[in-house]
């Protein structure tokens, strides 16, 4: 079934009347004439084939006009499946929102330059299944596993560290959060990112176990350790304004326990000392984590304007044989 998505193209066919008025008109001034006693000798003679010809090729100048027309209304068709092949996987962010996470040697602070970059990843990931765990003293799920993009982005732009109440940095937790949330995924590619600037000193959850429960399910985990090398700009106290103060404190990543944790599961570890090895870091995942699946598409309706491209060109190019074979003019 063909639709018109701009039928008001279709005034455009007004135009023939005033065109086939003139046609008819310029023939007409176009016949030659001259005076002769009698016109009996010439009645008996037949009309010359290259009199209707020309009125033929007018009628293809119409044609394409029409057809052009018509192209210009974009003619729609409905009903069409199509199948492509595409990237797919489900993933599970999980942050760390520990007000460590406000230490100042990213810019403007590490839980910012985190949200940045995984809003950017996110929006990167459309055909993905994708969900927000937050953790600190305990881990919670923020968002569960969704393709709606937009909701992602806005979910991971809100995040601060006031969203949990207890202290510490469970880093066991918040992975098996994780795990909770992404296990009964479809897909065959399951995958973690986990981002922390600290070492495991709270939570239920060992992180060993859960990345030995993550190995079991057939679940990556990349572990990011976010913070520069030596010292950093930490919150230490909140003012008489509520305002947080600040003061030079050594940067204290387990590394060691991370790598454990990305090397059980399949995963990798990164660290990242400054907000544009932390871009890097989420562009190398993003390479890593990309999984070919067969998806069908239903659209309910495609531009269909291509055979009438194809007429339009026929019709114009036997107009443009006609003019320089039989209707050429001799100077």
């Amino acid at each position: 079934m063909m639709n018109l998505a701009n039928p008001g193209f279709l005034w455009l066919f007004l135009l023939f009347v005033p065109l086939i008025a003139w046609w008819v008109w310029s023939r007409k001034k176009a016949n030659p004439s001259m005076r002769i006693s009698s016109t009996s000798a010439f009645q008996a003679l037949p009309t010359s084939w290259k009199v209707y010809a020309i009125h033929f090729s007018f009628a293809l100048k119409l044609a394409a006009l029409a057809i052009l027309i018509i192209i210009l209304c974009r003619p729609q068709s409905y009903d069409k499946w199509s199948e492509s092949e595409t990237n797919g996987t489900d993933i599970v962010l999980s942050i760390d929102i520990s007000a460590s996470m406000l230490s100042r040697d990213l810019q403007p602070n590490r839980l910012e330059a985190a949200k940045e970059v995984a809003a950017d990843f996110v929006a990167k990931r459309e055909t993905d299944n994708i969900g927000i765990v937050i953790f600190s003293g305990e881990g919670f799920t923020l968002l569960p596993m969704t393709t709606h993009q937009a909701m992602l982005v806005n979910t991971i732009n809100e995040i601060n560290i006031n969203m949990l109440d207890a202290d510490g940095t469970a880093i066991g937790d918040g992975i098996a959060t994780a795990i909770n949330r992404i296990e009964g995924g479809k897909a065959k590619s399951k995958s973690i990112i986990l981002l922390t600037d600290g070492t495991n000193n709270s939570g239920i959850v060992a992180p060993l176990t859960a990345a030995e429960i993550a190995q079991q399910k057939g679940i990556r985990i990349y572990t990011i350790g976010i913070g520069t090398h030596g010292t950093a700009d930490t919150p230490y106290a909140r003012g008489f304004g509520g305002e947080l103060l600040y003061k030079p404190m050594p940067v204290t990543i387990d590394e060691p326990l991370l790598k454990k944790v990305a090397e059980m599961t399949g995963g990798k570890y990164f660290r990242a000392t400054d907000n544009n090895v932390l871009a890097d870091v989420f562009t190398e995942i993003d390479k890593l984590e990309k999984t070919k699946i067969d998806t069908k598409n239903f659209s309910l309706t495609y531009d269909n304007y291509q055979p009438w491209a194809w007429a339009l060109l026929i019709v114009v190019m036997l107009n443009v044989v006609m003019q320089y074979t039989v209707l050429r003019r001799i100077p």
